[in-house]
């Protein structure tokens, strides 16, 4: 559950684009750099954001297992997808001429990226549907322009949406959104660049950091998050944009197939926190070539096998 941004709201100055990218640039100095991922005709972000870049010999953080312990030592990893199409976070592509529609936002309408958007009236909902389960997220991939649309808790209204907050990324940037601000995700990042998505998968190699979901996180984030989503200034919950690897001595002997490539990705690229829910839920996009028993795999996995690594300062502010 998200907290009111009027509760938690940052003070302080908005970072401009480049300081942004000085940070991440100085941050990410000793970790080696990733083909950007492509699809559709796009980057999914450019070759230098954090989210493509492998941390396989970064740092462990300090507080490494204080954090590790408070999502779950005996918790497993669970892909929150599969086959079937309400299970997961779906998204869709149009093409760069896809008309645009009024989008109202509510609850977060500061923080929010104003309409139009170039959403279709038969976009997926995560979750089925308005009387479907999950954040109702809507994800909207431009081809062309190669702008990326998402919207929290999405519903229809006349000719166009309604939605709690929305953000637009161009995928061709690696630009923070504002100090403070949220997204269609608790901690100001896209959503789609961080799913498991099949054809990737199957492709046999995912080169990005993976989404994930933790039980209670606390009043800070790490960049390129950019919001948190809790009042606790409990210092051993995880901050929102927390890099978590899959320890190289985990043995991946006995994984085949999709949950191979997801677990090789966990200890090249990791999983980063983006929101509070169930612990180690990894998301993914349905896709009904999924093959469900074979992700059974990753739910061998436990908490105790993740270690944090060091990937910049917390801030709370």
């Amino acid at each position: 559950m998200w907290i009111c941004a009027a509760a938690i709201a940052l003070t302080g100055v908005l970072a401009s684009s480049s300081q942004a990218r000085h940070t991440r640039h100085v941050r990410h100095a000793r970790v080696r750099r990733a083909a950007s991922p492509r699809e559709f005709g796009c980057p999914i972000l450019p070759e230098e954001d954090p989210l493509n870049q492998e941390i396989a010999n970064a740092p462990v953080n300090p507080n490494s297992a204080s954090y590790v312990a408070s999502i779950g030592l005996t918790a497993h990893l669970h892909p929150d997808f599969g086959t079937e199409a309400s299970y997961g976070i779906p998204y869709t592509v149009v093409g760069e001429h896809q008309p645009e529609v009024p989008i109202k936002f509510t609850l977060y309408k500061s923080e929010s990226d104003p309409g139009p958007y170039p959403v279709p009236a038969n976009a997926p909902i995560e979750g089925g549907g308005a009387r479907g389960r999950g954040d109702k997220h809507v994800l909207v991939v431009q081809e062309g322009t190669c702008k990326l649309y998402e919207m929290y808790k999405a519903r229809r209204k006349g000719e166009g949406w309604v939605a709690d907050s929305g953000a637009v990324f161009n995928l061709r940037s690696d630009a923070l959104r504002p100090e403070g601000w949220t997204s269609a995700d608790a901690a100001g990042l896209p959503i789609f660049p961080l799913l498991v998505r099949y054809p990737e998968a199957h492709a046999g190699a995912i080169d990005h950091a993976l989404r994930v979901t933790v039980p209670e996180s606390q009043r800070g984030y790490i960049h390129p998050a950019t919001h948190f989503a809790s009042s606790s200034e409990n210092p051993n919950l995880p901050p929102m944009g927390l890099r978590l690897r899959l320890k190289a001595s985990y043995s991946l002997a006995g994984f085949t197939g999709e949950s191979l490539v997801i677990l090789q990705a966990l200890k090249r690229y990791g999983l980063i926190v983006a929101d509070n829910g169930s612990p180690w839920f990894i998301s993914g996009a349905p896709n009904p070539g999924w093959n469900d028993e074979n992700l059974e795999q990753i739910k061998r996995v436990p908490g105790s096998e993740f270690e944090a690594v060091e990937s910049g300062p917390i801030l709370h502010g």
